[in-house]
């Protein structure tokens, strides 16, 4: 009988702990469904007219629900761009199609004109921002290109090792000027950035760039 207590509560501990993910993904979830809803408010009203409360109302939520997870508004709409701009770029795995090209453009996700037409309005929204919290525009910066520049070095790198590219291949300077190309595109120009656009960026700058380093 002892054994068999022993056992149902070892059953019973095991079931707690196995329930546990679930939360979490349940957590994850819910941070999305609000970042999300922070981009569509970000996309409407902009950033200086956002507040807190529009975007619990959107996300069906609490505002202490919000508070919970981000302090201020500032941290929330930074780790929104992130994500938002994290979604039009495969960071997940490095693509291996047989040429630097084609990996290059593998990162690049399809999506629609609405997604894209979305995401030029937060940008041209975001007001006040970079100006007076630069402390969380700079961050939000670093969560959107370090990591594809990390990708893009990589890439780069195996190019060399397969010999596609010179051993002198000026990779960090490319790598500085695919994110500064971009910003230009999106925050100054307001236009998209598009897998087509990326291609002729490719084709005319940064791989004869790349080839000429040796």
């Amino acid at each position: 009988m002892g054994e068999a207590k022993k056992s149902g509560e070892k059953k019973a501990a095991g079931e707690v702990r196995a329930a546990k993910p679930l939360g979490r993904k349940r957590a994850q979830g819910r941070d999305q469904e609000l970042l999300e809803a922070t981009v569509e408010i970000l996309a409407e009203v902009g950033f200086d007219s956002m507040t807190m409360d529009l975007v619990a109302a959107r996300a069906k939520a609490g505002k202490a629900t919000l508070y919970r997870r981000w302090s201020s508004k500032e941290e929330l709409v930074r780790d929104a761009l992130i994500g938002m701009s994290r979604a039009s770029i495969e960071l997940g795995r490095l693509p291996d199609t047989g040429s630097l090209r084609g990996d290059l453009l593998a990162l690049m996700k399809p999506y629609s004109l609405e997604h894209s037409e979305r995401k030029l309005r937060v940008l041209a929204g975001l007001g006040s921002f970079s100006t007076q919290h630069p402390k969380y525009y700079d961050e939000a910066l670093a969560g959107i290109f370090e990591p594809w520049t990390e990708v893009n070095r990589k890439l780069m790198e195996r190019a060399v090792e397969r010999k596609e590219l010179p051993a002198g291949a000026e990779i960090e300077a490319v790598c500085e000027l695919i994110v500064a190309m971009t910003a230009f595109r999106t925050s100054v120009q307001r236009k998209q950035f598009d897998r087509e656009v990326y291609e002729g960026l490719l084709d005319r700058v940064l791989l004869p760039a790349l080839k000429g380093g040796g």
